[in-house]
C-alpha cells in the first residue's frame, strides 16, 4: 500500500530537529471543511482558521489569487510552521503578509531555507523572527538568490553571526536584489569595502535604495567628499536618511547660532555625522555652549564632532572641569576649548585633571559628581 502524501508529511515533521511548541490555543482553530455558497473557501478558511476579519480575508484572497479548495494543504502549512516554533499570533502576522504560503509545499519551499540558515549558525528563534518580520524571504530561490546573497555578504561581514544578525535587522535583504546591486555600484564608484561594511552594520537605507543611488553618489562627490574616504559613506547615509525638509530645519538651527550656509557645509564635510543629530540636540548643545558656558559658537563649527557627544556623560562633566581651570587661571591663554571633548576618558583625566596636583582631588570629585548625575539619569530612563 502506498503511503499518502499527508502521512509522509506527518512522519517527516516528527523527524525534524526543531523543538515543538506547546499545544496551540484551542480557541484559535475551528478547521474549515466546508464553505457556504456565497463565501469562497479560501476566504472562509482565513476567517475560521486564522481569525481574520471577513474584509481582510476577502482582500487577501483576491489580491493573492488564493485557489485552494480543501483544508489539506493549508493545514499542513500551519502545522509545519507551528512545529518550527511560530505561535498563533506570529502565524496570523506572517500569513497576513504572505497568504500564498498556504498553497505551497513547505517541505520543498521552506524547509531547505530553514536548514540553510541553521547551518550558518542561526537559532530557531532567529529564523522565527526572520520569517515573521519578512515572510517574503521564503519566496526567492535558495540556490539562485539566498545562497549567492549570503556569500556576497560574507565579503563584508566577517562572521556568520554578523550576517545572520544583519539579515534579521534588514529582513528584506534576502527577498530583494537591491542590496547586492547597490553594493556593486558603490564599489565601482570607488567606495572601499571597509566603508560598505560600515553601511551594512549601520543598516543604512543607502543599500536598500531602489533608485537614485548613483545620482546621490554624484551629489556627495560634488560636495567635496572622496569616495575612498570613510566620511563618504557617512555623508551618503546622512543625505539618504535625512529628508530635504528636515535637512533645511537643521541648517536653519545652525544659522540661528550664527553659522553661515558655508559654515554648515564645511562642518558637514569635516564630520558628516553632524547632520544626523536631531534639531533638539543641536539647539541643546549650542545653547549650553554659548549661553551657559559663554563660549564661541564657531568653535563647534570648526570641530563639529562635539555635536555627537553626550551632554550628560561628556559635555557637562568636562566643561565643569574646564570652567574651574579657566576661572583659576590654570589653562594656557590660547588653550583649545574643543580638544578636551575629543579625547578618551583616561586621556582627559591625565591631561586636564592630574597635572594640577593642588586641585586634582577637587577636580576628580567635581568630575565624578557630574558623571554620577548622568548615570542616575540613565538608570531612571531605563526604568521608564
Amino acid at each position: 500500500m502506498f503511503t499518502t502524501h499527508r502521512h509522509r508529511s506527518i512522519l517527516y515533521l516528527k523527524a525534524l530537529t526543531f523543538p515543538p511548541t506547546s499545544n496551540p490555543n484551542p480557541n484559535f482553530h475551528h478547521f474549515c471543511t466546508t464553505s457556504s455558497n456565497s463565501t469562497p473557501f479560501p476566504v472562509s478558511y482565513l476567517i475560521h482558521n486564522l481569525g481574520f476579519s471577513p474584509q481582510l480575508a476577502s482582500k487577501l484572497s483576491s489580491t493573492y489569487s488564493l485557489r485552494f479548495k480543501t483544508n489539506q494543504n493549508p493545514d499542513l502549512v500551519l502545522n509545519f510552521f507551528r512545529t518550527h516554533g511560530l505561535s498563533d499570533s506570529q502565524l496570523r502576522h506572517m500569513i497576513a503578509k504572505a497568504p500564498w504560503l498556504l498553497s505551497c509545499d513547505p517541505f520543498k519551499r521552506v524547509l531547505p531555507k530553514f536548514q540553510f540558515f541553521l547551518s550558518k549558525g542561526a537559532s530557531t528563534s532567529d529564523i522565527v523572527n526572520l520569517v515573521t518580520k519578512c515572510p517574503a524571504i521564503l519566496s526567492p530561490s535558495l540556490e539562485n538568490h539566498i545562497v549567492p546573497t549570503y556569500e556576497f555578504l560574507s565579503r563584508f561581514l566577517q562572521s556568520h553571526k554578523d550576517i545572520v544578525a544583519y539579515a534579521i535587522q534588514n529582513h528584506v535583504l534576502f527577498s530583494r536584489h537591491n542590496v547586492s546591486r547597490n553594493v556593486r555600484m558603490l564599489i565601482e564608484s570607488g567606495v572601499p569595502e571597509s566603508s560598505i561594511s560600515r553601511l551594512l552594520r549601520m543598516n543604512s537605507k543607502v543599500l536598500n535604495s531602489t533608485k537614485g543611488l548613483l545620482k546621490l553618489v554624484e551629489e556627495v562627490k560634488e560636495l567635496g567628499f572622496n569616495p575612498s574616504h570613510s566620511h563618504f559613506s557617512i555623508a551618503l547615509h546622512a543625505k539618504r536618511t535625512v529628508l530635504e525638509a528636515r535637512w533645511k530645519e537643521k541648517v536653519d538651527a545652525f544659522k540661528k547660532w550664527g553659522w553661515s550656509d558655508e559654515d554648515v557645509l564645511e562642518a558637514f564635510r569635516k564630520h558628516p555625522h553632524c547632520m544626523l543629530a536631531s534639531v533638539d540636540k543641536i539647539n541643546i548643545i549650542m545653547n549650553f555652549w554659548v549661553n551657559q558656558l559663554g563660549w564661541d559658537a564657531m568653535a563647534i563649527a570648526n570641530v563639529p564632532r562635539i555635536l555627537g557627544a553626550s551632554m550628560e556623560r561628556k559635555i557637562i562633566p568636562r566643561s565643569s572641569v574646564l570652567q574651574y581651570l579657566l576661572k583659576n587661571g590654570l589653562l594656557k591663554e590660547k588653550a583649545s576649548l574643543t580638544s578636551p571633548f575629543l579625547v578618551g576618558d583616561e586621556t582627559f583625566i591625565e591631561k586636564y585633571i592630574m597635572p594640577f596636583k593642588e586641585d586634582s582631588s577637587y577636580l576628580v570629585k567635581l568630575y565624578e559628581e557630574k558623571l554620577n548625575l548622568a548615570q542616575d539619569k540613565d538608570n531612571k530612563d531605563g526604568m521608564i
